[in-house]
């Protein structure tokens, strides 16, 4: 069984049915205070998977953005497209990764599988401010050498 919310490689996902190339992953379950009253997810839950795998993977990347001198990520955008309903206690997992990137921002996409399935994907435009989020900043070498090395995102610029 895999530990939720543990963070998982490609070859972890590899193993779980998620073809490549995603690279960066979490599983969990879902919860009784997650479904709606039809017995399904609620549509507003996969944004916040969305959420809580953007933190692990911006953790897992070295952009935390939460030190004194450190950019501020602001999502401009997000969007989720639904493919099938899930249901309590499945077992899932949501896989993020960046796609390509302009000079203040980047886009990512997710996607939520379960046994192997596609139920969800979602794409998010994420933004580099300064900590008062009043100026965009241009993402630095350090930033766009993660995005490429690590999730192969191309410049869009």
């Amino acid at each position: 069984m895999t530990e939720y919310l543990t963070p998982l490689d490609a070859e972890k996902l590899r193993a779980l049915g998620i073809p490549a190339p995603w690279g960066f992953g979490q599983a969990d379950r879902v919860r009784f205070y997650e479904l709606d009253a039809l017995g399904h997810v609620n549509n507003n839950v996969y944004l916040r998977w969305f959420e809580t795998i953007r933190v692990g993977w911006f953790a897992a990347y070295g952009l935390s953005g939460m030190g004194a001198g450190d950019p501020t990520f602001v999502l401009r955008h997000v969007s989720c497209d639904f493919h099938a309903p899930m249901f309590l206690n499945e077992p899932y997992v949501v896989t993020a990764r960046a796609t390509s990137f302009r000079t203040t921002s980047f886009t990512k996409e997710y996607a939520v599988w379960s046994e192997g399935r596609l139920k969800a994907a979602g794409r998010a435009v994420i933004v580099i401010t300064d900590k008062a989020g009043t100026t965009k900043l241009p993402l630095s070498d350090a930033i766009r050498a993660a995005l490429i090395d690590r999730d192969g995102a191309h410049s869009e610029v």
